[in-house]
């Protein structure tokens, strides 16, 4: 079931022991086996569940369509049925100018798993905004703005978030739960990054080695994927080196700080 969300007043926000206790968790070594870094994310999202005195209503995955939000997809759900608790929801900002490939998957990817899908959409006429033009205002009005008004209008208070320490340096010290403060775009809400310790290689070892279903433009060069003008293959680059965001936009890249002070993961 896919919706679209309206701003509405957000609900007070409970601030569990638990998810102070996983914010305040160590990190796993890099190098550590993906089995030890499996547990780590299933303990993660199991507290969720036994823990924090949240429903399941109350959580939503940050689903892209990309490989690292589909791996979280992934083990939410099979935590979800292993709790026999529900629904599977994701929040999935959409931008209108996302690949094509990319939102078809999303949105077929979803459909079989029974996803209740919140669509969180600009306002803005994507025909006449200045796209790219100035990064900061860009992400804000597509990406950030929306993303509130989908939080609030969902009562969402966990948002579990596919990031990970080793594919950006403003990544690299972030907790598995974080208390995201009040912004100008986004209410207060939880984000929970239960893949934190995971590199782009444990990534895609876990999606071949379950068999789970990912986009076509990772077989055409892409390693990271965001909206089309702000997106290109990573020519030359090696799956697993430190140029996995090469084909990212590279200003932007330079102001994920500023972008994560406005509420952006």
């Amino acid at each position: 079931m896919t919706h679209d969300t309206k701003l509405t007043t957000a609900a007070p926000l409970p601030k569990p022991a638990a998810l102070e206790a996983l914010a305040a968790l160590l990190p796993l070594d890099a190098q550590a086996p993906l089995d030890v870094k499996l547990e780590r994310s299933r303990h993660i999202l199991d507290t969720l569940l036994a823990s924090t005195g949240l429903t399941p209503r109350q959580m939503a995955v940050a689903y892209t369509g990309g490989k690292d939000s589909g791996v979280v997809l992934h083990l939410w759900r099979v935590a979800l049925s292993a709790a026999g608790k529900g629904p599977l929801r994701a929040i999935s900002v959409d931008t209108g100018l996302k690949f094509p490939q990319v939102t078809a998957f999303r949105d077929k990817h979803c459909d079989d798993l029974g996803v209740e899908l919140t669509l969180a959409r600009p306002q803005a006429d994507i025909a006449t905004y200045p796209v790219g033009q100035d990064k900061l205002a860009c992400c804000g009005d597509l990406k950030i703005t929306p993303l509130g008004e989908a939080l609030r209008g969902t009562k969402t208070a966990v948002l579990l978030v596919g990031i990970r320490r080793d594919e950006h340096p403003s990544r690299a010290g972030r907790p598995y739960a974080e208390l995201r403060a009040q912004t100008a775009m986004t209410p207060e809400y939880w984000q929970v990054n239960p893949i934190l310790d995971w590199t782009e290689m444990d990534i895609w070892a876990f999606i071949t080695g379950q068999g789970l279903p990912y986009c076509e433009l990772y077989h055409q060069g892409y390693r990271s994927l965001s909206c089309m003008p702000c997106t290109k293959p990573c020519e030359g680059c090696v799956l697993g080196d430190a140029n996995e965001r090469q084909g990212r936009d590279q200003g932007k890249e330079q102001q994920m700080d500023a972008l994560k002070s406005l509420g952006y993961f």
